[in-house]
Formats: structure tokens, C-alpha cells, sequence
């Protein structure tokens, strides 16, 4: 399957001559949430059409494939808490939940391609590291769209519990609104207290401000 209009393909699956998964991760960056992964393994007679890394694709879009895969992959997925992410730090939290959405696949994969050069070492399963994995692998950018739309519903979800951040439209990330509300309310349970600014703004403020 030739790759084509720079959208990933299947030659790395093939080459590989085993059971194929594709890992990828959303959500490194926010300042508030779980950091989700998803793996993949992808039935090459029936991928979706349209899988592209998830940053270049819309909100239906990534809907639409990812209700088709989760009909005709086999998925798991894993994420990591605020508080692993406080003790482990954002990259050890990423690669936890990286190994979980592995064990958590229906099948064992003989190898895992993995999006980027960190290796979460999944027990007992070959990996090898892909530096842009979502915009070359179909496995991995498959991964990509199962993350952000899981971490995605998980963030619309606490915003009705926690409505004063927008996470329902910025999923955490330091928008000026998110901002201005961490200022005017300070942070909430799922803010990332080892994030800069939500420390600074603990330090500040005093944990008093820590709105439970």
C-alpha cells in the first residue's frame, strides 16, 4: 500500500511479517488531565479510508474513524492519571500509559511501532521507534485517533463537573480563558500541580486556592 498526498501507509506493517500494533499517545502537553494512549492492530482488509495523523484531521473526522475502527481493529487503551503524572513525570506517565494500552489489546502483537524515539517497553513485545510514526504508519496514526478522541471525551466530561475552564474546548490545554479561570479560581483536582504554571500559581496563591 503506497503511500500517497503524504498519508501514512501500511509498508511498515507489512514489512514487519507479524502481528503489527501501532502506539500513540494525546495529550502531553495540557495543563490539566490524564495523558491517554491507544494501540492498535489494524485488519489490512479492512482500513478505514481517510487515517491520517490525528492533528490533520478535523473533530468529525476523527469521530467518524474512530467509531470505524473501534468496529474493525483491535483497540486498547490505557491512560495515566494527574497524580502518576506529578510522581512520574509527564514522559514516565506517557509511557505507562503507553505499556497499559498494549496489555490491554484483545491480541498479543509480535512488535509495537511506537510514535516517537522514547520506548515504553512493553513487557515481553519487540517495539521499534518511529520519529513521526503518525504521519507514516496507518497502525500508529490509527493509535493517534483512538487517543485523542478517548482523551477527548474524558475532558468534555469532567467540564460538566469542572465548567469554569472550557475544557470541553481547549481539553486543557493553557488557553487564555483557561488561564484567566486558573487565576480567578484556582486549580481544580485534575490540574497538573507539577506543571509550571500551575505550581507557580500554587505558589503564589497558597494551596488554600485549590478548589475541591
Amino acid at each position: 500500500m503506497a503511500r500517497t498526498a503524504n498519508r501514512p501507509d501500511y509498508s511498515l506493517e507489512e514489512a514487519a511479517g507479524c502481528l503489527v500494533a501501532g502506539v500513540d499517545e494525546a495529550g502531553r502537553g495540557p495543563l490539566a488531565g490524564p495523558v491517554v494512549a491507544a494501540a492498535v492492530i489494524l485488519d489490512p482488509a479492512r482500513i478505514p479510508d481517510g487515517i491520517n495523523d490525528s492533528k490533520r484531521l478535523d473533530h468529525e473526522q476523527r469521530m467518524a474513524l474512530a467509531a470505524q475502527l473501534q468496529a474493525v481493529a483491535r483497540v486498547g487503551v490505557g491512560a495515566a492519571s494527574t497524580a502518576e503524572i506529578a510522581r512520574l513525570n509527564i514522559l514516565g506517565a506517557t509511557l505507562l500509559a503507553m505499556r497499559r494500552a498494549v496489555a490491554r489489546l484483545p491480541s498479543v502483537p509480535g512488535l509495537v511501532l511506537v510514535d516517537g524515539n522514547r520506548d515504553p517497553r512493553p513487557e515481553g513485545i519487540r517495539t521499534r521507534l518511529v520519529v513521526g510514526g503518525d504521519g507514516l504508519s496507518l497502525s500508529i496514526a490509527a493509535a493517534s485517533i483512538i487517543a485523542k478522541v478517548t482523551r477527548d471525551r474524558i475532558m468534555a466530561a469532567l467540564a460538566i463537573r469542572y465548567p469554569d475552564y472550557g475544557w470541553a474546548t481547549n481539553q486543557g490545554y493553557g488557553t487564555q480563558a483557561h488561564m484567566a479561570a486558573l487565576v480567578a479560581r484556582g486549580p481544580c483536582p485534575h490540574h497538573r500541580t507539577d506543571f509550571a504554571p500551575v505550581r507557580r500559581l500554587l505558589e503564589t496563591r497558597g494551596a488554600k486556592t485549590y478548589q475541591i
